[in-house]
């Protein structure tokens, strides 16, 4: 189970400082996603992101790219558990703009409000999670952590519920999960009513054995 963790401060590194760690984090690379320093100070790198979406996703068409959404080249579904997607990104980029590139790649037509990005952290045989600022840099996060993804990995969610910015989603979408409740209430409602019933059933059985005619 995840345990949250307070926020860690940024600490800020020296050109210098930069340089070693990237030259330090190039030699334990085994899967060749090796980073790159340009003069200008700003380096380029890789992250995994793994999706763990609980809600299904819009996807375009790349022919329908730029239309309005909900257009007939639009699909929505689940995505499979464990996908892992890769990002060369700068380190720049900034979680909003991580986030807004990732369901790019991938057409994803659902608003990015409806997502944050997380970091995941082993340590001492617990899970820590804690969610990103959308301000943060996620390469300068892989960097510190160093390549290895025990230490150090990325999971795009849903806003947790209490937080959902309710905005970001259409009407037809809003209309769906409204759909999904009332399908998912009256399944539940059957039960509790077959259990009950079954519940009545043996009590009046007992009874009967009990309450005989004299």
């Amino acid at each position: 189970k995840d345990v949250q963790k307070e926020r860690e401060p940024h600490v800020y590194l020296s050109k210098e400082e930069v340089k070693e760690k990237i030259q330090s984090y190039n030699s334990s690379v085994t899967d060749k996603l090796k980073m790159t320093l340009n003069a200008n100070g700003i380096y380029t790198g890789f992250i995994k992101v793994q999706m763990e979406l609980c809600r299904p996703i819009t996807v375009q068409s790349s022919q329908s790219q730029g239309r309005r959404a909900h257009s007939n080249n639009e699909t929505a579904f689940y995505l499979p558990e464990g996908c892992v997607n890769t990002l060369h990104i700068s380190s720049t980029n900034t979680v909003r703009e991580v986030i807004e590139a990732l369901l790019k790649k991938f057409f994803v037509a659902d608003n990015p409000a409806k997502f944050a990005l997380y970091k995941r952290c082993h340590k001492e045989d617990q899970v820590y999670t804690c969610k990103l600022s959308d301000r943060e840099h996620p390469l300068y996060l892989r960097l510190v952590a160093g390549p290895r993804t025990e230490m150090l990995s990325f999971v795009l969610r849903e806003h947790e519920t209490g937080e959902v910015m309710w905005e970001a989603f259409s009407i037809p979408e809003l209309q769906n999960f409204l759909r999904i409740l009332d399908k998912e209430e009256n399944e539940q409602l059957q039960i509790l009513k077959k259990r009950y019933a079954a519940y009545r059933d043996k009590l009046e059985e007992a009874l009967g054995g009990v309450w005989k005619p004299g």
